[in-house]
């Protein structure tokens, strides 16, 4: 597998397609999710690992967002129907390497990333929930496996902790993702200049985690410097689950992928020139000194006899002050070039 597993200045963004509970406990949904995820081009396709028994307290609440998606009941009965066991994990990361896609998921519990790492996952993607979850985060860092931690609902603070407790285990493969944890996220609650706060306090690779409707913010994240994007996405935006409304269909997510990837060849290598393409336009836009008037020989050359013309076929407007004051040495038209043939 060549995907791009590499995070950092100068590398392409590395895009995570988030189907996270989307599959609904679906192992065939979850497969044709891994398709959408490769036809739409992405780096890796992100499950969630749990055990509902792990991870909340059976009288656990929803969160607004998942009664207003999923109904009443608590957060264990919903998430107990979206478990993945340990053989679908099997079955999924087998069908992503014959499709050439990285599968990769985020454990919420210790028996989660046991089973993670059995299946020899190249990374591990730390959820917001789990930020200020130091014995998980100690758990995961002694693998010393690359981590990917969001950072929603964090202060400075809290992130930096989590980031000390991680180095302290000798893993300092880190990057940070800047993340809302609210979905939908509204622009106004956005930030995505807390990404920069990240990048200039951590000196870590640091992304974007997004959950806002459309594809406009994850590629603003990667103009202003994001090397990870992360995004929901479903089959069916109106399927029955927690996450689907708030997630792209496959054709957007392709189409973020897409544009993603025509940012990145918009950045360039930073040189001011001219670029092979703007020759052309360089002689049709640009100007020529010229003749205003006719001009008869042995006339000298002041700045009213002159005009300044399309195409660049004769001396640049730059070289006007060497003109002035010349003699005519010829005679010359109305618009004829003015050179150092015809002026001395």
């Amino acid at each position: 597998m060549t995907k791009n597993m590499t995070f950092g200045d100068g590398k392409p963004c590395f895009i995570i397609a988030e189907a996270g509970v989307n599959h609904n406990g679906d192992i065939n949904i979850a497969k044709k999710l891994v398709d959408a995820a490769f036809e739409a081009g992405v780096d890796a396709v992100k499950f969630q690992s749990f055990k509902a028994e792990n991870l909340v307290t059976n009288k656990a609440p929803k969160a607004d967002y998942q009664k207003e998606t999923t109904g009443n009941g608590n957060q264990y009965e919903m998430l107990k129907s979206l478990e993945l066991s340990y053989e679908d994990h099997i079955v999924l990361k087998s069908y992503c390497e014959e499709k050439g896609i990285l599968f990769i998921s985020t454990p919420f519990d210790f028996e989660s990333v046991d089973l993670l790492e059995k299946l020899n996952v190249p990374l591990y993607k730390i959820s917001s929930g789990d930020l200020t979850n130091i014995p998980l985060l100690k758990y995961i860092a002694k693998l010393k496996r690359p981590m990917i931690i969001s950072t929603g609902m964090a202060n400075l603070v809290e992130i930096e902790d989590a980031v000390e407790v991680t180095k302290k285990e000798g893993n300092d493969k880190i990057s940070l993702l800047h993340c809302t944890s609210n979905y939908p996220t509204e622009y106004e609650e956005v930030n995505l200049n807390a990404m920069t706060t990240l990048k200039n306090a951590f000196k870590l690779p640091v992304g974007y985690s997004d959950h806002t409707i459309g594809i406009e913010v994850p590629i603003a994240a990667v103009a202003m410097g994001a090397k990870i994007i992360e995004k929901h996405f479903t089959l069916d935006k109106e399927m029955g689950g927690p996450d689907h409304k708030a997630s792209l269909n496959p054709e957007e997510l392709g189409r973020m992928v897409l544009s993603i990837r025509n940012i990145e060849k918009a950045f360039g290598d930073g040189i001011k020139k001219c670029n092979k393409s703007e020759e052309k336009s360089k002689f049709v836009s640009r100007k020529s000194i010229v003749a205003k008037r006719f001009i008869k020989s042995g006339e000298i050359i002041t700045e009213e006899m002159l005009d300044f013309k399309r195409p660049e076929n004769g001396l640049s407007p730059i070289y006007l002050d060497e003109i002035l004051n010349k003699v005519a040495i010829t005679e010359i038209c109305k618009d004829e070039i003015i050179n150092f043939f015809n002026v001395r």
